[in-house]
């Protein structure tokens, strides 16, 4: 059992020893190096400055979408550290990068927050309630320019996937028309009323026929009398 201890101690005592040593080198190398900022130059940025530092001044259209474009630029850097954050840890867990890098990425994403609430500040400055809106058109700008780069790509390879493919005519589908007039329906005959003769003498007023015993009748039956 005491032969397998030490053995065993002195595998840990090196292992430490290894690991603290490691970490004193990274540190000491991290130190000597001169760490380089994540995002080299923000030109942007410098062309908004420039406008505003004119004499004369610029137009306002021209500074605010001097102003646009930077906030297009920050959301491009803002998605590049998200997918360079995911990365960066996992390598740094696994000890595959040394701290200089971290560091370097972590005063990126402070620089970039500084800047971030900068250009807020400045949008105010042109209109109230601005600076809510103005990222949020940024990032739709961003969106729109992908996907007009994926359709420019699509353009590009599309020639060479037809010559591989063996595509030598292109299918255009057609759209035919149809040129027959519609049947325009037929109007409905309206009915007529038949009123018969019968009918209409009933409703006719009938004149009232004189009395027999208005007019002077002899007493015989052989005509009017005669006046004495």
């Amino acid at each position: 059992m005491a032969s397998l201890l030490v053995p065993a101690l002195y595998l840990a005592v090196l292992v430490v020893a290894l690991l603290v040593f490691g970490r004193i080198y990274r540190k000491r190398v991290a130190a000597s190096r001169k760490l380089e900022p994540w995002f080299p130059s923000h030109p942007e940025r410098d062309i908004y400055v420039s406008l505003l530092q004119c004499d004369p001044p610029a137009h306002d259209g021209l500074i605010k979408a001097a102003l646009v474009r930077r906030a297009v630029a920050d959301v491009h850097r803002i998605f590049k550290l998200r997918e360079d954050k995911v990365a960066l840890s996992n390598l740094l867990q696994r000890g595959s990068i040394g701290d200089d890098l971290w560091t370097s990425f972590l005063a990126a994403e402070k620089e970039l927050e500084a800047e971030i609430l900068e250009v807020v500040t400045e949008s105010e400055t042109f209109k109230q309630g601005w600076g809510n809106l103005i990222f949020q058109t940024a990032a739709e700008i961003v969106q729109n320019e992908k996907l007009r780069e994926g359709m420019n790509k699509v353009f590009q390879s599309r020639p060479q996937l037809e010559a591989k493919h063996g595509v030598t005519k292109r299918i255009i589908p057609s759209i035919t028309m149809n040129t027959t007039p519609p049947v325009q329906a037929q109007p409905a005959a309206t009915p007529t009323a038949t009123i018969s003769s019968k009918t209409l003498q009933q409703s006719l007023p009938i004149p009232a026929s004189p009395s027999t015993s208005d007019s002077p009748t002899s007493t015989s039956g052989q005509g009017p009398a005669s006046p004495v």
